[in-house]
C-alpha cells in the first residue's frame, strides 16, 4: 500500500483521528472526514453491556504475548500452558487464559486464529474457566483502517467481505484492501468481534494490558475506556476520545518495557498499582529476548515475538499461583517452523 507522510491516519467519521507522532505508526490512505456513513446503526443490547473487567482471584492463571496473526503459534502457548490437548480441546480445568493483544497484523491466517481463540474460550466456559483476550494496537490500528502491518494474505483472506453502505469510503482503499476495510472498519463484521475484547483486565491482584497504564487511565476510568473502545469497534461511536488515540493510550504504553527505564516508570507504576490494589502488571507490546520483571517484579513483560514473524520459535507464558509467578517455555523442534517441543517451567531468577 502506498505511504504518506508520518502520523496521518485514515480520517472517516467512523474513524479514530491522527495521533501524536510516534516512530510505530506508519500512513494510511486519506479519507474525507465529513462522508456519511450509514453505519451508526441502532446498537443491540449486547454490544452496550458493561464488560466487567475486575475479576476474582483464579487459583491459577497463565497469560502469553502477541500472537500477530499466528493461529500454529496459538496452538503451541495454549498446548505449553497445559490449556489445550493437541485435538484442540479445552483441558485446564478452571484455568484463566489472558492473551494481552495485537493477535493481529504481521502473519497469514488470522481469521483462523480468530476462530481457534473464540472456540478454545467457548470450551473454557463452559469448563469453568476462561479465556481473557486483549485488544492491543494492531486491533485499534484495523478499525482505524490502518494497514501497513497487513501482509498479502492478510488482505486476500478478507476479500469476501462486503459492505455497501460504506459506498465512497471503501472506493479510497486499494482494491486489495477493500475487503479487510469492510471487515474491520467500526462496526464491520469483525471489529464487532474486536469489541468483544476488553483493553483492560484484572483478575485478582494481577492487572493485563497491552502496553502500560498510567494513573491518568485509573482517573479516566478503567471501565470507561473499555466502554469507549467498544463502543468505537461496534460503530456507536463516531471517534474515540482524545486519550485514546494518543500515545499515551494504554495500548501504546511502553514506559515499563524499556531495557532502561525511565527514571519515573517504577514510582509510576507503583502508584498505578496501588490504586488499582494490584501486586503486579503484565504487558505485551514491546518484544523482549524472554519473559522478564522489572521494577521488583511489579511488571512482567511477556511479548517474547511468538508470531512466525519473528522467526524465533521461541514459545514462552507466563503463570501466576497466589504469589507464585514462573516462566513456562518450550524448545522449539529441530528444523520445525511453527513453535513446539517438550514444555518445561522454571522460575524467573536473572
Amino acid at each position: 500500500m502506498g505511504s504518506m507522510p508520518l502520523c496521518r491516519w485514515l480520517l472517516l467519521a467512523l474513524a479514530l483521528a491522527a495521533p501524536a507522532c510516534d516512530r510505530e505508526p506508519k500512513a494510511a490512505p486519506a479519507a474525507r472526514t465529513g462522508q456519511k456513513a450509514s453505519a451508526l446503526a441502532a446498537p443491540a443490547a449486547s454490544e452496550l453491556d458493561e464488560l466487567p473487567w475486575k475479576l476474582p482471584a483464579a487459583e491459577r492463571v497463565v497469560a502469553f504475548g502477541d500472537l500477530h496473526g499466528d493461529a500454529a503459534a496459538a496452538r503451541a502457548v495454549l498446548i505449553l500452558v497445559g490449556a489445550m490437548s493437541e485435538e484442540g480441546r479445552w483441558i485446564g480445568g478452571k484455568t484463566v487464559v489472558v492473551a494481552t493483544g495485537d493477535q493481529m497484523d504481521r502473519s497469514d491466517d488470522e481469521r483462523r486464529l480468530f476462530e481457534l481463540l473464540a472456540d478454545v474460550s467457548r470450551q473454557a466456559s463452559a469448563a469453568g474457566g476462561a479465556v481473557h483476550v486483549l485488544s492491543g494496537n494492531h486491533e485499534v490500528l484495523n478499525v482505524a483502517g490502518h494497514f501497513d502491518y497487513v501482509s498479502e494474505q492478510g488482505f486476500a483472506q478478507f476479500s469476501d467481505v462486503e459492505r455497501p453502505e460504506l459506498g465512497e469510503a471503501l472506493a479510497l482503499f486499494p482494491p486489495e484492501a477493500r475487503g479487510r476495510a469492510a471487515a474491520f472498519l467500526p462496526g464491520g463484521p469483525y471489529a464487532r468481534r474486536l469489541a468483544r475484547w476488553p483493553v483492560v483486565v484484572q483478575v485478582g491482584d494481577t492487572v493485563f494490558v497491552h502496553g502500560g497504564l498510567l494513573p491518568e487511565h485509573l482517573a479516566y476510568g478503567i471501565g470507561q475506556i473499555n466502554r469507549d473502545v467498544r463502543r468505537w469497534m461496534n460503530g456507536h461511536m463516531p471517534r474515540l476520545p482524545e486519550m485514546l488515540r494518543s500515545m499515551r493510550a494504554p495500548y501504546w504504553v511502553r514506559l515499563y518495557s524499556s531495557s532502561e527505564l525511565e527514571n519515573d516508570a517504577c514510582p509510576t507504576l507503583s502508584q498505578t498499582l496501588s490504586s488499582l490494589g494490584a501486586r503486579r502488571m503484565v504487558v505485551g507490546h514491546t518484544p523482549q529476548k524472554r519473559i522478564n520483571a522489572a521494577c521488583d517484579e511489579q511488571v512482567w513483560r511477556i511479548d517474547v515475538g511468538l508470531s512466525r514473524f519473528y522467526g524465533t520459535g521461541r514459545v514462552e507464558a507466563l503463570e501466576i499461583r497466589g504469589n507464585q509467578v514462573q516462566v513456562l517455555s518450550a524448545k522449539p523442534s529441530a528444523g520445525s517452523e511453527t513453535p513446539g517441543g517438550e514444555a518445561k517451567a522454571k522460575v524467573i531468577a536473572e
